[in-house]
């Protein structure tokens, strides 16, 4: 089965210093890094998935600004697919659907951000949409999320974000048992 993989958001803004920082996202991103290496050596199908806030209130990845840009350790080189998308599910929108149909792609490998949200709802329509899907925990990251009033530490978000994939929409593996099996 042809393996795709896909960059989900790892854009400048999710780094410290930028405007919606994740907990974890150097760290993640390092993995990403090492996913999209080996993707690119075996010369398998990379697509880089680029969030463009929709409306001039947006507090974070706003078309223009640095922090909408993808970060250096995944930047794109020529060739390689980036698809922009305006909703936490890339399928949505956009033609993502098509160019991995296209690509005779059945498998697809998910890494970014942000575990509970575009992580989530990506994994669950490509699984809807036909495809096997990995995802990469240690290579994804969250933040803290605040429900009736408290505060969800980022770890426990991503942890349950996880463990709710895994029961179904995709295998969740380390970064070193998915390399080592690559």
């Amino acid at each position: 089965m042809k393996s795709a993989l896909i960059l989900v958001d790892i854009q400048n803004d999710y780094f410290p210093g930028g405007a919606m920082e994740l907990a974890g996202m150097s760290q993640a991103a390092a993995g990403a890094q090492e996913v999209l290496a080996a993707y690119r050596e075996a010369r398998r199908p990379i697509f880089h998935v680029q969030h463009l806030a929709p409306g001039p209130g947006a507090a974070f990845f706003r078309p223009g600004t640095a922090g909408v840009e993808i970060h250096d350790r995944v930047r794109p080189l020529p060739g390689e697919a980036v698809v922009r998308k305006h909703y936490p599910n890339a399928f949505r929108d956009t033609g993502l659907l098509e160019v991995l149909q296209g690509a005779g792609v059945g498998e697809v490998v998910i890494v970014g951000a942000m575990s509970h949200m575009c992580i989530d709802a990506t994994t669950r329509a490509a699984f809807d949409f036909g495809f096997t899907c990995t995802v990469i925990h240690d290579a994804c990251a969250s933040r803290d999320v605040v429900f009736a009033g408290r505060t969800i530490p980022a770890g426990q978000v991503h942890g349950a974000f996880m463990a709710a994939l895994g029961m179904r929409y995709a295998q969740v593996v380390a970064l070193k048992e998915f390399l080592t099996g690559f």
